[in-house]
């Protein structure tokens, strides 16, 4: 089982940087094998070549997602790529679904994607997040901790297979 989870956002734009943050929250716990946790940041075109060919069985997106809700809320989205060709890429505005469309592009997707999003409530310039997002971080880490427990636990075990490694 490999999961990837990709912190997105410009820290530079207030709560913009709400997935940097949740990024380098989990990168200090102990994580599963095979987790690995990236600060991806602004770095869209990254990413899009890592949901091709990194060989991920989920990859959990954590950025700031505007849906209307009061600031603070937290979301699980399966995301979707953008319909259409991919518009104009903008390496430090590229949105999750920007992001799927340019792997779509790109060979495809490799497994399963989800995005927990938080509800920002400033995204002007300024590297702090604001309280209701600040105060967001820690149960968004603990979110993507379930969400890694439950796709774990739901994974089919292979049976009679063996593993090669070499030294």
């Amino acid at each position: 089982m490999r999961i990837l989870v990709a912190g997105i956002g410009n820290l530079f734009l207030g709560d913009d940087g709400f997935g940097v943050a949740v990024a380098r929250r989990l990168a200090g716990r102990g994580l599963p094998e095979g987790v690995v946790v990236n600060d991806f940041g602004i770095r869209g075109v990254h990413l899009a070549y890592e949901l091709t060919g990194g060989g991920h069985d989920l990859t959990i997106l954590v950025d700031a997602v505007s849906r209307g809700g009061p600031p603070g809320t937290l979301y699980v989205i399966e995301p979707a790529a953008a319909e259409g060709p991919v518009p104009f890429l903008d390496a430090h505005a590229m949105t999750p679904e920007t992001v799927l469309a340019l792997a779509g592009t790109l060979g495809g997707v490799n497994g399963g994607v989800l995005l927990v999003g938080c509800e920002p409530a400033d995204l002007s310039p300024g590297m702090e997040l604001s309280g209701p997002v600040a105060r967001a971080v820690g149960p968004a880490a603990g979110l993507v901790l379930e969400l890694v427990e439950q796709q774990i636990a739901t994974a089919p075990v292979a049976v009679g297979r063996k593993e090669e490694r070499s030294c």
